[in-house]
């Protein structure tokens, strides 16, 4: 809630704008707050210093100086162009959206809710990832969070937004890192989930000769820009169809998530239709995957905590994060022959999978 409220307060452009260092009689100036607030500021920053959102270097004597506050590598990715061009605000609006996070006040209840009564009526939409006829999302709103999305404009906008962003930021990792190489020898793409494009625009921008379009729901593909680029959208359910292509992009993206938003059998449901989408392994079909691989990547304590935390926040939407031996489990059922895992950004992967 701290950095939510630096984010919205706008303290981290604010020391952008001050050449990266500020005191805060210039962020209390430039965000315009009361001078009463000057104290409550201070102790906002006390917080997001402690937790390496920001820097702070103390003036010179210490006794009568001013505290100086810079931006860190995690604040200048909520900044437009101070973060490598990538301004990942919209995510964090998402992460901390109110819709988002009332779910989880009632996470005790979900555990204590018996299964076999609700699956007597179960919600329209459910995906159970664990299993559950009613995600943690369904019981704290009353429907699905897809279906939320169309209900309401303000949240349905702020996810797209989180995607697009989380996309770019993703797709230039994954470019960096040398995963660039899983779309080289490709002719055609087809990203399935893909929201408004913003993955299948980096991937056409970098491998022009490769022909990407996007597959989503229809009232996704009627907001999509009108400046994708060569990028084409497809309306439609990846559950019943996926259209021709080489290859298949399937993406974790915030929350652009695909498998990991459903349980094991609609995934594999889902990869079947992919299956079905793209040629034999010798005419160079496969399904592109960028997930978690729970335990695989760097074995820092940092990588690890971030898996296991993500996996416990795709609960609300009765979502999962998964180890090989699942994932094998449900491409095996899914009638691919092979996979290959590639960790890349510490705690993500490009998984390669093969009919």
């Amino acid at each position: 809630m701290a950095l939510k409220c630096a984010a919205e307060l706008g303290i981290p452009a604010a020391i952008h704008r001050r050449g990266g260092a500020a005191t805060l009689r210039d962020i209390v100036a430039d965000v315009a707050l009361r001078q009463a607030k000057v104290p409550h500021l201070r102790r906002l920053m006390r917080v997001l210093t402690v937790s390496g959102i920001f820097a702070m270097k103390q003036q010179q004597p210490a006794s009568s100086g001013e505290a100086v506050y810079t931006l860190t590598p995690a604040s200048r990715l909520l900044v437009a162009g101070a973060g490598g061009g990538h301004d990942m605000s919209p995510m964090l609006r998402f992460l901390v959206h109110p819709t988002a996070l009332t779910p989880f006040f009632s996470l005790h209840a979900w555990f204590r809710v018996d299964d076999e009564e609700e699956e007597e009526e179960p919600v329209a939409g459910g995906s159970g990832g664990g299993g559950a006829a009613m995600s943690l999302f369904e019981m704290a709103h009353g429907f699905p969070r897809w279906e939320m999305t169309g209900r309401d404009a303000a949240y349905g906008a702020v996810l797209n937004e989180a995607m697009a962003a989380d996309s770019r930021f993703v797709m230039e990792v994954v470019f960096r890192e040398g995963g660039g190489d899983v779309f080289r020898g490709i002719g055609s793409l087809v990203d399935v989930g893909g929201g408004h494009g913003a993955a299948a625009a980096a991937v056409a921008a970098a491998f022009p000769h490769v022909k990407c379009s996007v597959l989503d729901l229809p009232q996704v593909v009627r907001k999509a820009p009108p400046d994708a680029g060569d990028v084409r959208f497809v309306a439609g359910d990846m559950f019943e169809y996926v259209p021709p292509a080489d290859a298949v992009l399937l993406k974790i993206f915030m929350f652009q998530y695909v498998l990991h938003c459903f349980g094991d059998d609609d995934c594999v449901k889902i990869l079947r239709r992919c299956k079905e989408a793209i040629p034999t392994r010798d005419a160079g079909g496969k399904v592109i995957i960028i997930n978690m691989v729970i335990g695989s990547g760097s074995q820092r304590d940092i990588f690890k905590e971030t898996q296991a935390l993500f996996d416990l926040y795709m609960m609300y939407i009765d979502g999962v994060e998964r180890e090989e031996k699942e994932w094998e489990n449900i491409f095996s059922k899914a009638g691919f022959s092979a996979y290959k895992i590639m960790p890349i950004l510490g705690f993500l992967s490009i998984i390669e999978v093969y009919p």
